[in-house]
């Protein structure tokens, strides 16, 4: 017999008769492979759409908007000075972001993560590089909110130094934790005053006169709530070794002037170096930036250091799209952003406000030559 064409059935038994054995009919190879094909793919399709709702412990950052803090939103300037007096400015001094997604809250998928890896301008990390274990969604926006507001005190307190006039400071409790030795004696709020009758002038000083002590000792704090003094006293807890007190430390500053600075849903510490900047160029006559476009990054401190942020590569990516030729960037940041600077945008390495005034200005006059650049 000769065998039948392919793609025909084959009929197993009496071939020609035309009669199946039992009266069935099996489908060719081709047929059988056809059928796998299709159950694969139904399988990966149903796959797939399961992995777009399984989220993953990773966060992703890409490039965010860079927004221009002299500038205005619907007719209203970003920041406001009450108390003293302002001038006209021009230019940009632009502090830049990163979109975040993924940590408490949000989820980052399979997918995401692909995109991740095929773009130069984005990263993903393990969730627990940024965010510590057990923190909500609220946590996480309570304290950049916080973080925030520090900032632009912090800043408004540089730029009038900057111009001679006097901060006082004083070190305030920014929260107590639950179950430690403060608990109940000392609250969120309060002002130190001093610590065993030494003045707590900053935070490193009430830090050091509890390092005096050891574990289990009495500790006297004097401080301020609601505008009455009173001297509390707690008994010193054991960490590692060390004495503490367990309460949590931050700066306060008795401005002599009133700034606001609208960032709408942004939070962090990172743009206190773009904030003080700004601070000073409205309180001084004439542009600081003599019309250019200047975006930055970088935290700014006490005694006026800039510290490093996070998602560097993302903020060039962001400024440069919002058209910036120049960014400020913490020294502490050179190396994350060595070799990702984006085409037509020069990076200037700054460690304090003194070194980013002055290199805002020497950007103004257009005399650029001895800038310190990250290399």
């Amino acid at each position: 017999m000769s065998g039948l064409p392919r793609g025909d059935l084959r009929l197993d038994g009496d071939v020609e008769s035309g009669e199946p054995a039992a009266g069935r009919r099996r489908p060719h190879r081709a047929g059988r492979a056809a059928a796998a094909a299709l159950t694969a793919t139904f399988v990966l399709v149903i796959l797939a759409a399961g992995l777009t709702f399984v989220g993953l412990p990773y966060v992703i950052l890409s490039p965010g908007p860079a927004t221009n803090i002299l500038g205005e939103v619907d007719g209203k300037p970003l920041i406001g000075v009450d108390g003293a007096r302002t001038y006209p400015t021009e230019g940009a001094l632009e502090f830049t972001t990163v979109a975040f997604d993924g940590g408490p809250g949000r989820r980052v998928t399979v997918y995401d993560l692909l995109e991740a890896w095929l773009r130069d301008d984005v990263d993903a990390a393990p969730q627990e590089y940024y965010f510590p274990p057990d923190v909500s969604e609220d946590d996480v926006e309570a304290e950049n909110a916080e973080l925030m507001n520090e900032s632009q005190v912090i800043a408004a307190a540089t730029a009038l130094r900057a111009l001679g006039r006097e901060v006082p400071m004083a070190v305030g409790i920014a929260g107590v934790p639950a179950d430690g030795p403060a608990d109940g004696i000392i609250e969120k709020g309060d002002v130190i005053l001093a610590v065993d009758g030494t003045e707590a002038a900053d935070p490193a000083a009430v830090r050091a006169a509890v390092l005096a002590h050891e574990p289990g000792e009495d500790v006297q704090v004097r401080l301020r709530r609601d505008g009455q003094e009173r001297t509390v006293t707690v008994r010193a807890g054991d960490a590692e070794g060390r004495a503490v007190i367990g309460v949590l430390l931050r700066t306060e500053y008795d401005l002599p002037i009133e700034v606001t600075i609208n960032t709408g849903r942004v939070g962090g510490p990172s743009a206190g170096l773009m904030f003080s900047l700004a601070i000073y160029d409205v309180l001084t006559p004439g542009a600081l930036t003599g019309g250019k476009q200047i975006a930055g990054t970088g935290t700014i401190e006490d005694d006026g250091s800039v510290g490093p942020i996070s998602g560097i590569r993302q903020k060039l990516v962001g400024a440069r799209e919002a058209g910036a030729e120049w960014f400020l960037s913490p020294a502490d940041d050179c190396a994350d952003a060595v070799g990702h600077v984006p085409e037509g945008m020069t990076l200037v390495k700054v460690t304090t406000f003194e070194d980013a005034r002055t290199s805002v200005e020497a950007i103004a006059d257009g005399d650029t030559a001895d800038l310190p650049q990250c290399d």
